[in-house]
């Protein structure tokens, strides 16, 4: 991935297959072509999918209410490149150029801590925090990865799943909270 000013450009190793025109996802007459079904199962039985094929349109549909240019695919030295382009620069902002934007991720992991660091949530209210629909398959491995590194605990812990049980910051979790903050 790369971030500009003006756009962020997602690299895919890999081609179009044969069958596929690019200007078809504009359409959302593509032709679904799943390449490994025996992935895309299992991640839309964990719903990290919800339905093959939508995405795209969704994308392009979501650009335009925002008042974006439509997207771009492409092709480039052996990569599937989906570009998106930011809004314009409004009178008086720096001009947009096309060096690339230095980011700072920020992992699940942390994401989740900075959520509890107030108060202590319920796992459905901490994925709706996170912008997603319901809750996810990865956010519950993630939850279980933080409990296990004793940086998050229940708040009832004889009752795991409790439809009451809330999830809180250990004293661990805080000071790892603190050591990020310093980097």
């Amino acid at each position: 991935m790369a971030i500009f000013k003006d756009r962020i450009e997602i690299y895919n190793p890999g081609l179009f297959p044969k069958e596929v025109n690019p200007e078809d996802f504009f359409t959302g007459h593509e032709k679904l072509i799943l390449r490994n079904p025996l992935i895309a199962e299992p991640l839309f039985l964990a719903k990290y999918i919800e339905k093959a094929g939508s995405g795209t349109v969704d994308m392009v549909n979501r650009c335009q209410k925002a008042g974006i240019r439509k997207p771009e695919f492409k092709i480039d030295a052996g990569f599937f490149i989906l570009r998106i382009w930011r809004k314009r620069a409004k009178r008086g902002q720096p001009e947009s150029s096309a060096s690339p934007v230095l980011v700072q991720y920020q992992s699940l992991e942390d994401r989740i801590l900075g959520l509890l660091k107030a108060d202590a949530l319920s796992v459905s209210f901490i994925s709706k925090q996170l912008g997603q629909k319901r809750v996810s398959g990865q956010l519950k491995i993630v939850l279980k990865k933080l409990i296990s590194e004793s940086l998050v605990e229940f708040t009832i812990p004889d009752k795991p799943n409790s439809r009451l049980q809330k999830y809180r910051l250990t004293r661990q979790g805080a000071a790892y909270l603190k050591k990020q903050k310093k980097k």
